[in-house]
């Protein structure tokens, strides 16, 4: 029998790498949608090159687009989430949500009801709807599989003997394009350098985040709220080959530490293919790396933005919203060239001082809705904000 599947945000690095792994065992997976934003170019030679045949195309412009394609008319195409009841007639196998920013929250948490497995890679969903997520996956009995690569390699870890016996978890940071930049020249960074990571191959907002360390704030959020920690029981090292992408210490005095290539091919296909016994391929232990894991300290002169996790309450509340707001407004005004790269930390820094934004540690979210009107609204204020 055929595994199903559907993806949310097929069009994007995640969704690219996870159809290239389902290409390669196309006679054992039926996609049942795929979805994308504005990219129906990608979307329709990716729906015909699997046979698919549903998508949605939440963008109204290009679904206009697709819709008036008279070729397409063997494809139903949908314009919002609204419609998994008309494609989902009972739960899939597996589910990739891989929609990049805030609007890939209500998609993820609507679709858990319809599959035995989701694979969440969309950080907003983890970060500030944590809450709801958890709820909906235990109310609906969906496995849960996190793809960022530290947080993969904790889960991929654990187990129920060992999961409440944690007592400090490292993860790593490869320190991005700047790590050895002196911090003179911070002032003077490009928009390409700043695109340009080492290691890993993303999109530009997570390119940047990953410059500036943000991603790493945001991992450690969802670390906390995927394994239930306190942030004392999180730190972050700075691992400039990302060979090692996680070290669990153990409260009975065993250490882990997880490696694996820069490759998210292999949290991905240990996802989908979770409980079976399939073989992935990959590059065998190198052992020159292994004697030069180098672990260092992060600089918070290079990289401030660090910062706001000394400040983050324990408490889930609506400052985590906040927190994913400011960034992705000030990062958005970077790669629209308004901002400078070091005007990312330094505004950040700055604006989250803000006593209204402040308030809302003491506020935690009853329904979603109330996450993505505030982040509609710190957009709105910081954007009319001369900067």
């Amino acid at each position: 029998m055929k595994t199903k599947v559907a993806i949310l945000g097929s069009t994007g690095s995640i969704g690219q790498h996870l159809l290239e792994i389902i290409k390669k065992d196309k006679k054992n997976f039926q996609i049942l949608f795929l979805s994308a934003d504005k990219n129906h170019k990608l979307l329709i030679k990716q729906a015909k090159l699997f046979n698919v045949k549903n998508i949605i195309i939440t963008n109204y412009k290009s679904y206009l687009k697709l819709k008036k394609n008279n070729k397409l008319k063997h494809i139903k195409i949908f314009n919002n989430f609204n419609d998994f009841d008309k494609i989902i007639k009972k739960k899939i196998d597996y589910v990739m949500s891989a929609i990049v920013g805030i609007n890939g929250l209500l998609p993820t948490l609507n679709i858990i009801k319809y599959t035995k497995t989701i694979a969440i890679a969309n950080k907003e969903s983890l970060i500030c709807g944590w809450k709801f997520i958890k709820k909906e996956l235990e109310k609906c009995n969906t496995l849960f599989i996190p793809i960022d690569s530290e947080h993969f390699s904790i889960w991929y870890s654990l187990d129920d003997k060992n999961h409440h016996n944690i007592e400090k978890i490292f993860l790593t940071a490869s320190g991005g394009p700047f790590l050895k930049l002196p911090l003179n020249n911070f002032k003077n960074i490009t928009f390409n350098q700043a695109l340009n990571h080492p290691n890993w191959s993303m999109g530009k907002k997570i390119s940047v985040d990953s410059a500036t360390m943000m991603n790493k704030v945001f991992e450690i959020i969802e670390a906390k709220n995927i394994f239930n920690l306190k942030y004392s029981n999180l730190s972050i090292l700075v691992h400039e080959d990302s060979y090692a992408h996680a070290i669990i210490k153990f409260k009975d005095g065993i250490t882990k530490i997880v490696l694996h290539d820069t490759n998210m091919t292999i949290p991905i296909f240990n996802s989908i293919y979770f409980g079976s016994n399939k073989i992935l391929s990959t590059n065998k232990i190198d052992i020159k790396k292994l004697n030069t894991l180098n672990f260092q300290k992060i600089d918070i002169k290079k990289f401030p933005i660090t910062k706001i996790l000394k400040k983050m309450p324990e408490k889930f509340s609506l400052f985590e919203t906040i927190v994913v707001s400011l960034n992705d407004t000030l990062v958005s005004l970077f790669l629209n060239k308004k901002i400078s790269f070091d005007s990312i930390s330094k505004l950040f820094l700055k604006f989250i001082k803000d006593k209204e934004f402040n308030k809302y540690k003491q506020i935690e979210p009853n329904k979603v809705e109330d996450i993505t009107s505030l982040h509609n609204y710190v957009r709105i204020k910081i954007e009319s904000i001369k900067i």
